[in-house]
């Protein structure tokens, strides 16, 4: 496993990290992959751990808390070899957002509280409006005294769209932000938030970096989604156009023996040196094991990175219900 800086901090992230949306399982308004066994998330935390990644991102709203109450309970014996990032600013997905100081402070005592800890090394407002970006100076204020007392590393922002990247670059001094980027969304890198990001020396965390398991190339017409998976809720169009869309971006790849689909997504986001780490969701051990040899096998050659680039201008991408744009802002 290979590490990068985050930001201009003194913290170095592994670049394969653990998307914890999934292990938190039902969550109000927002399911993710459905019900999940807290046996097998417990043993993929550990897997995760043995294995070099050290970057563990969660948030108080992933499965109403239970995402962070797992870290906390399996990875508490270990807390000085993890970096915990979390999120605050959601009550939970179907209410709006509250970036109050008041609820900001009770919304990070709660992650405290769930993640057996006394300090977050990276905290993250949850998708802010542009208002509350423009509107920051409470919220600057707050973040210094929490760094003045220990409470947190690292400050940073998980966006919605790469044009609220850039503002919270320019707005709130941020040391990171998280991002949706994968094969089949290169917004990061065409709306300036990657030059931006560059410029200003500011981390990118790749969210979604697999699209939500199609880029593994498993997923195929005759799937079937379980009802309680959010993905069961998009359109068929959608689907088939992720589907079809995979099958291009991914047939860009130059060596099938020594890679597999997953490995070759991942190592794209890996192939932009901003990109301090990419997050995946992972279940199980099997997942994580897949996940982790992205670092080991190192960026993309040009020629494919160029080849993906020219693919993805040829795929339309889409947004086809709220429910699929909302899981995808998650």
């Amino acid at each position: 496993m290979k590490y990068r800086r985050l930001g201009k901090t003194e913290i170095f992230v592994s670049e394969i990290g653990f998307g914890a949306w999934g292990i938190g399982g039902i969550s109000k308004g927002a399911t993710s992959y459905g019900p999940t066994d807290d046996n097998s998330s417990i043993r993929a935390l550990n897997c995760a751990l043995d294995s070099g990644i050290n970057f563990f991102d969660t948030s108080n709203v992933y499965g109403g808390g239970h995402s962070e109450s797992l870290i906390g309970k399996t990875l508490l014996k270990f807390r000085n070899r993890v970096l915990i990032a979390t999120k605050v600013g959601l009550v939970n997905y179907d209410e709006p957002a509250d970036f109050s100081i008041k609820n900001l402070s009770t919304s990070l005592k709660g992650s405290l509280k769930r993640l057996k800890t006394d300090y977050i090394d990276l905290l993250q407002l949850h998708n802010p409006s542009p208002h509350v970006i423009q509107n920051n100076h409470d919220i600057l204020t707050w973040v210094d005294q929490l760094k003045k007392k220990g409470i947190i590393r690292a400050f940073g922002v998980s966006v919605k769209s790469p044009k609220e990247g850039i503002e919270a670059i320019e707005q709130l001094r941020v040391e990171s932000v998280q991002v949706n980027l994968n094969l089949l969304d290169h917004r990061a890198i065409e709306s300036g938030l990657m030059k931006s990001a560059t410029t200003n020396q500011v981390s990118l965390i790749a969210r979604t970096p697999l699209c939500f398991g199609f880029l593994s190339g498993k997923i195929n017409k005759t799937t079937h989604f379980d009802k309680q998976d959010h993905r069961s809720r998009w359109s068929n169009r959608q689907i088939q156009n992720w589907i079809e869309g995979s099958k291009k971006v991914l047939s860009c790849k130059t060596d099938s023996s020594s890679q597999t689909n997953t490995q070759f997504a991942l190592r794209f986001c890996l192939s932009y040196s901003r990109v301090t780490t990419a997050i995946p969701g992972a279940l199980n051990e099997l997942e994580v094991k897949e996940n982790i040899k992205a670092s080991d096998l190192g960026p993309l050659q040009d020629d494919e990175i160029q080849e993906a680039q020219k693919t993805y201008h040829k795929f339309q991408f889409l947004f086809e219900n709220k429910n699929l744009k909302n899981n995808y802002e998650r």
